[in-house]
């Protein structure tokens, strides 16, 4: 285990909701895969990675100062990074009338991968006790 940023400690629960919001993603990315929606916009808009969003930002505080801050800026970056790339891609599905949706499919195929790069990354390095360097 790497030691403490500020020396402040963790807790158990607060490693247990790092879990569970790593966990809400990771739902929202499964519903995408395995339903009808799209893994991005079952990540993006589903209502498991908007609570878990929500979770970041209510807990996020408790865990300033701890490793497990990097995992929560890790968990809200991955969000609003991919709400910006998925929105770049629609105006320019929008910017160039309908024609860009032909080229917008590899982007948001890289986002896709991406989203599940950065949950799978993540977790893992919450389950050795690692911070994430974000």
């Amino acid at each position: 285990m790497l030691p403490e940023p500020t020396g402040r400690a963790t807790s158990d629960s607060l490693v247990t909701w790092t879990n569970v919001i790593y966990l809400l993603h990771a739902f929202s990315l499964l519903t995408g895969i395995l339903g009808a929606a799209t893994v991005i916009g079952a990540f993006l808009i589903g209502w498991p990675s908007i609570i878990a969003v929500i979770l970041n930002y209510l807990k996020r505080s408790e865990a300033r100062g701890t490793w497990l801050e990097s995992h929560f800026l890790w968990q809200i970056r991955t969000f609003w990074f991919g709400l910006l790339w998925v929105s770049l891609c629609i105006m320019f599905v929008i910017g160039t009338l309908g024609i860009g949706i032909l080229v917008a499919w590899l982007p948001l195929g890289i986002i896709t991968i991406w989203f599940i790069y950065r949950i799978v990354r993540g977790w893992l390095a919450l389950n050795e006790r690692r911070q994430m360097y974000v």
